[in-house]
């Protein structure tokens, strides 16, 4: 390694020393970038050159005569060769004083800052950058400001030091005997941490007294650094010391208990354990278990994380109800009443509760106690639109059993670990919901209600309706097997009840497990007996009113019903016969008269103008429109399907936000209208000469299926014949390219949908005419039922006989086409139940 003392020739020492501490400085410079430092005046400072250009520009500084440098900082240190705009102008021109050329071609130097100055402009970029300066003298104001800043300086670096392991006392006894402040503030700035823009910033700064405020703020931001890390340190330290302290502390109780005879904490608790495991009464297997996981327990000091892994493990063992059990209320009357109470109707679901109690009854009787517990009975499941009752008729099965009832809602479920739990390899693992329910009801046998099983999700966590395949089979769940527990727990004793509003969402293989029992839409009729038995004594009691203050007439119940809610359930019933009953408690509240009956024209008053109108009578009142009746996931519900016609050549256009199945079903009935023109005495031109719009309403709303194909077969025929569709006949049925009607489903929601809009005449196909038994009787007496065997049955039965006559404007007349009277239904036509 060569050392360049930067003179070809010896000076006498004096001389030397001289002009370094007082150099005379060129106005022009070579400029060195310096890439994340700031060197400052007054300070001796190491620098490595690496770049050839600015090793070029040292090796000539240093064998000048002045061996000076300008020292500039880079503004962004990745910049590779730094040119003009790379720069701050203001720096610190230096004297080389040492330099070393290193083996990895690098140049180390040691330079001494002499004083600030300023770039003017640069004059040379190449090989390597020069520029015209000026000094830029600090302004030294010797006043009494300037001595207590520099005093309070000394004393926040005083502090500074005493907490930075990385810098000196020398330093401080150092800065403590400096009489410049000038001096004291570069040579704690070349010592503290900062960051590179305020470093810059102390140096452009002209006046010492402003270069010793901005160091004392970052002196103090720097103490706040540090003493916050002292005082983590210090709690980090004092809770080690306390975890040791207790462990010194429980050894030491450990050896003195020994010698007096007594047992120690963990001795008392592992007893306590062990007592607790013989009360449970658990299986062999959990048992076994139990003991285990207590032997590895006592072997643990208590200080350890796995003992409290375990502790949690045994407690959840101890606390479910492995032999708790709730005694069954045999008395079939007694649950009879009970259910009927609760819920008006249901008949279906009434008799299968009925029937397990009777039959657990029997085996009781004949059997003995250990035959009727081996009864398992079925997993029930409620299908029905919402509002109908299905959450609640859990409840009630539990009062009638006298059970405990769990409610657990299954809406929305992705992880399947909620159902099985989490293995305890996890942290914070549990077992899954369905153990969670049973350790709150404390029975082994309640009443579960899952609640919305269709609406179970599945991700990459897994597939929690698969999950369910095991809890909900009576064959598998004796032997259910939670991740979390890990030992078999017996859900046999278990009455689960699922409710679901559609059966399509659950998959194949859980809905073969379940009894599906399917609760309909409640008819007018229905509706008055449950808002006269349950709902508006309800509501009554809710707003704080009397019975004797307010009385709800029929009519105004049916007229809620009616024109104001449009449901299958009864929710918006109660809801809206609440609202009448929070005016009433208004008016009372008020001290008007006593009591308030409520009558078709007070409901009016109450709750405003109707929401729901009849205008099926309104909607067929022109050819081309058709009544259908559709099922949706809520009830049934009907249709108007319309089609018109203009001037064109063959087009059909199917609008309605329509299903392919359904589009497919248009395309069928108009090739089947189309196939039948002759005998429906349509011009053979017509279609030549028509573009055909077939639309179904609500066109926000998706539709598909196949039952509306009667419907659209009618509208069309009605459309090229000018023949009125009777107003108070609905349809529904699938049809065929030779005219065939087809069955379809829904039968009994759809018929309750027609019954509820008022209309008189519902056209079936013949194969669903078994369906009608499910029916109640008041519908089945109320309607005229037609079974169609092929398309021109529909016809006849909903068709008027003759076409209507155009006025001359743009309504219609009719001419001597009447509306068929119920006795003159065509031969096709069969009434029901009159």
């Amino acid at each position: 390694m060569q050392i360049f003392t930067g003179k070809k020739e010896a000076e006498p020492e004096e001389e030397k020393k001289d002009q370094e501490n007082n150099p005379n400085i060129p106005s022009e410079l070579p400029v060195l970038p310096l890439r994340g430092t700031v060197v400052y005046p007054l300070t001796v400072i190491p620098l490595s050159v690496g770049q050839p250009r600015s090793i070029r520009l040292v090796d000539e500084a240093a064998t000048s005569a002045s061996r000076l440098i300008a020292l500039v900082t880079m503004k962004d240190e990745k910049v590779e060769e730094a040119g003009p705009d790379d720069v701050y102008m203001i720096g610190t021109v230096a004297i080389i004083h040492r330099l070393l050329r290193a083996p990895d071609n690098t140049v180390r130097l040691i330079v001494q800052g002499i004083e600030r100055i300023r770039i003017k402009e640069f004059t040379a970029l190449e090989p390597f950058l020069k520029a015209r300066i000026e000094v830029l003298p600090d302004v030294i104001e010797k006043n009494v400001q300037e001595e207590a800043l520099m005093r309070n300086t000394i004393d926040l670096f005083r502090r500074l030091v005493s907490l930075a392991p990385h810098l000196p006392e020398e330093l401080l006894m150092a800065a403590i005997n400096v009489e410049e402040p000038r001096q004291l503030a570069y040579m704690i700035a070349t010592s503290i941490r900062m960051e590179l823009q305020d470093a810059q910033e102390l140096l452009e700064f002209d006046k010492v007294a402003d270069k010793l405020t901005k160091l004392d703020a970052l002196i103090n931001k720097e103490l706040e650094v540090l003493e916050l890390g002292k005082k983590i340190q210090s709690q980090a330290q004092g809770e080690l010391e306390k975890t040791q302290r207790e462990y010194i502390l429980r050894e030491q109780m450990k050896q003195i208990k020994k010698e007096l005879g007594e047992e120690d904490e963990q001795a008392v608790e592992t007893k306590e354990y062990d007592k607790k495991i013989a009360e449970a009464q658990m299986s062999p297997e959990a048992e076994k278990e139990a003991k285990r996981e207590l032997a590895r327990m006592r072997q643990m000091p208590p200080a350890a994380a796995e003992y409290h892994v375990i502790k949690t493990y045994l407690d959840w063992l101890i606390e479910l109800p492995w032999s708790k059990v709730t005694e069954d209320i045999l008395d079939i009357a007694r649950a009879r009443q009970i259910l009927d109470e609760d819920h008006y109707d249901l008949k279906d679901v009434k008799e299968r509760i009925l029937e397990y109690l009777a039959v657990r009854k029997l085996r009781l009787e004949r059997g003995g106690d250990e035959e009727a517990k081996t009864y398992k009975g079925s997993i029930l499941c409620f299908a029905g639109p919402p509002g109908v009752g299905k959450t609640s008729l859990g409840q009630s099965i539990a009062r009638a059993l006298g059970r405990k009832f769990i409610r657990m809602s299954l809406g929305g479920m992705h992880d399947e670990a909620e159902i099985r739990g989490h293995r305890r390899t996890y942290i914070g693992a549990l077992p899954g919901r369905i153990l969670q329910s049973l350790k709150r009801a404390e029975s082994r046998n309640p009443v579960m209600m899952l609640d919305e099983v269709d609406k179970i999700g599945a991700d990459f966590r897994g597939d929690p309706s698969s999950a369910l395949l095991e809890v909900l089979d009576p064959a598998q769940n004796k032997t259910f097997r939670d991740h979390y527990l890990d030992v078999d727990f017996d859900l046999s004793q278990v009455i689960f009840i699922c409710t679901a509003n559609q059966l399509e969402p659950i998959q194949p293989a859980l809905r073969d497990r379940m009894e599906i029992l399917t609760l309909s839409g409640y008819t007018e009729e229905e509706k008055l007996n449950i808002a006269k038995g349950y709902l508006a004594p309800r509501q009554v009691k809710e707003n704080g009113l009397q019975p004797e203050e307010i009385k709800f007439e029929d009519d105004a119940i049916r007229q809620i019903a009616r024109d104001y809610t449009r449901e299958a359930g009864v929710r918006n019933l109660e809801r809206e016969i609440g609202r009448v009953c929070r005016k009433v408690a208004t008016h009372i509240a008020e001290g008007k008269e006593l009591p308030v009956v409520i009558n078709s024209a007070k409901v009016s008053e109450l709750l405003g103008k109707p929401r729901f109108y009849g205008e099926v009578a309104e909607r067929t009142s022109i050819p081309g429109v058709s009544t259908g009746l559709v099922w949706t996931p809520v009830g049934g519900d009907i249709v108007f399907i319309e089609a018109t016609r203009m001037p064109g050549s063959k087009g059909f256009i199917v609008t309605g936000q329509l299903g392919d199945v359904m589009r497919e079903s248009a395309q069928a009935a108009l090739s089947y209208v189309r196939s039948k023109a002759k005998d429906l005495g349509i011009e053979s031109k017509s279609f030549e000469q028509s573009d055909i719009h077939l639309h179904v309403p609500e066109g926000a709303t998706p539709k598909d299926g196949p039952s509306a194909g009667v419907t659209m077969a009618t509208a069309l025929a009605s459309l090229m014949t000018n023949r009125l569709v009777r107003n108070d006949v609905a349809m529904t049925g699938e049809i065929t390219l030779r005219g065939r009607v087809l069955p379809v489903g829904g039968i009994k929601e759809k018929v309750i949908a027609a019954h509820r809009a008022g209309l008189k005449t519902i056209i079936l196909p013949r194969r669903n005419e078994k369906d009608l038994d499910d029916l109640p009787d008041d519908v089945r007496k109320s309607l005229a039922f037609v079974f169609a065997d092929n398309v021109t049955d529909v016809f006849n039965a909903a068709l008027c006989p003759a076409p209507i006559k155009p006025t001359g404007g743009n309504g219609h007349e009719l001419g001597n086409a009447e509306l068929p009277q119920k006795d003159k239904l065509p031969r096709a036509a069969k009434k029901r139940g009159t």
